[in-house]
């Protein structure tokens, strides 16, 4: 079956079928896995014609990346809707290598208030050493509200959406049209909505995935994705990837195209418990409002609606105004199958209490109450709802 045979089928279809030879081809159902650093030639002719190649071409060293690597990077492209893909050693690599790629010294970013706290360090300490400049936005504002924010050296509008900890989200088609009617480059997180969301269809220029989440699945390896459709966009990826030696081990690539396989199953049951979850939270009198942007009336709901095609299994409860957050903590502490942890998009239920560790250009985070982060893993909801039951007393002194 062709690229353009297998792009038209259904995601759980390519996922089980791209990046690999094929079915009617003898061998091992899934590609081997390929290590290398250095690459050997038959004589000193066919490394020069190699060396004249381009750079993004040329396979002269390991840093290049294997067959593992261009494995992986075209079923995440398909799965974006991209055309070309560049495979970072983690989610946070897979941020900051693009924007050194499209960023110099003097240059300005647009990012929002919501950001994943790590990019908002890298943002303040060094790319402000670089010279790089920063003016953080509102994630709802509207495009016209940001236009103010613009300036003649503004070259990367940054989306995440929903934010990582509240939940927003934001209006990706207004924003990105205005951005590239400025010569602005618009790159967006779109971990939460890898199966839900088609960014370049919406307009934006780069796609960035947090691999570690949802494609690996299993909460054991790091990795991350930038992903586009343009080529002068795709080579400022490349470019950036391996001027600065950004290289992801192609055991962890073979893992992650591994746990890809059955993304769109575990994906398919975390979707539908984690809105059960939610809703179930929801309806209890100890929760002020749920940060869920499938739940009719949370913040967001209508654009998400329009937008997104489903959701995930990442959302935010804030808990009555009455509640502290030692509360919170204490009631997560009494929890018997939800981790604490910080990641999520694996097989086990996470829950994180947020307030206090959640920083904005404007102070800390006031969501109205204290604020808890939960991940709905594989385990059956029922379980889990029991859990949270038993629980919720706690939060009580």
């Amino acid at each position: 079956m062709t690229e353009k045979e297998l792009d038209k089928l259904g995601l759980a279809t390519r996922l089980s079928h791209a990046g690999r030879a094929g079915t009617k081809v003898h061998g091992f159902v899934n590609p081997p896995l390929h290590r290398g650093s250095t690459v050997l030639y038959e004589n000193m002719e066919q490394r020069r014609a190699y060396m004249r190649r381009r750079f993004d071409q040329a396979l002269t060293y390991g840093i290049q990346g294997s067959a593992t690597h261009h494995a992986l990077e075209d079923v995440i492209a398909g799965i974006e809707g991209g055309t070309r893909c560049q495979i970072f050693p983690s989610g946070l690599a897979a941020i900051t290598g693009p924007l050194l790629g499209y960023l110099s010294t003097g240059d300005h970013m647009l990012v929002p208030d919501s950001v994943y706290g790590p990019v908002r360090s890298f943002c303040d300490t060094m790319a402000r050493r670089l010279g790089i400049s920063t003016t953080y936005y509102h994630a709802e504002i509207s495009a016209a509200d940001l236009a103010p924010l613009y300036r003649a050296e503004t070259k990367v509008l940054y989306l995440e959406s929903p934010g990582s900890h509240s939940f927003e989200i934001q209006d990706v088609p207004s924003l990105a049209a205005a951005a590239r009617a400025r010569g602005v480059a618009v790159l967006m997180d779109n971990t939460w909505g890898i199966h839900a969301f088609q960014p370049f269809v919406h307009g934006v220029d780069v796609s960035i995935q947090a691999l570690t989440k949802y494609p690996v699945g299993h909460s054991d390896v790091l990795l991350g994705s930038a992903t586009t459709t343009d080529e002068a966009h795709w080579k400022k990826l490349r470019d950036a990837a391996l001027v600065l030696g950004f290289y992801a081990s192609p055991d962890d690539c073979w893992l992650a195209l591994r746990g890809l396989r059955t993304m769109a199953v575990r994906l398919a049951h975390q979707e539908r418990a984690g809105i059960e979850v939610a809703a179930w939270l929801q309806a209890r009198p100890e929760v002020a409002r749920v940060l869920h942007p499938a739940l009719p009336g949370a913040p967001g709901h209508d654009i998400w609606k329009r937008d997104f095609s489903g959701a995930c299994s990442l959302f935010g409860v804030v808990f009555q105004a009455s509640f502290t957050p030692e509360d919170t903590h204490r009631m997560v502490d009494a929890l018997k199958l939800f981790g604490i942890g910080a990641s999520w998009g694996g097989y086990e239920s996470l829950a994180l209490p947020t307030t206090g560790f959640v920083s904005r250009s404007s102070g800390e985070l006031n969501l109205g109450g204290p604020a808890v982060r939960f991940h709905i893993g594989l385990e059956d909801t029922a379980d889990l709802i029991a859990d949270l039951e038993q629980a919720l007393p706690a939060l009580k002194h």
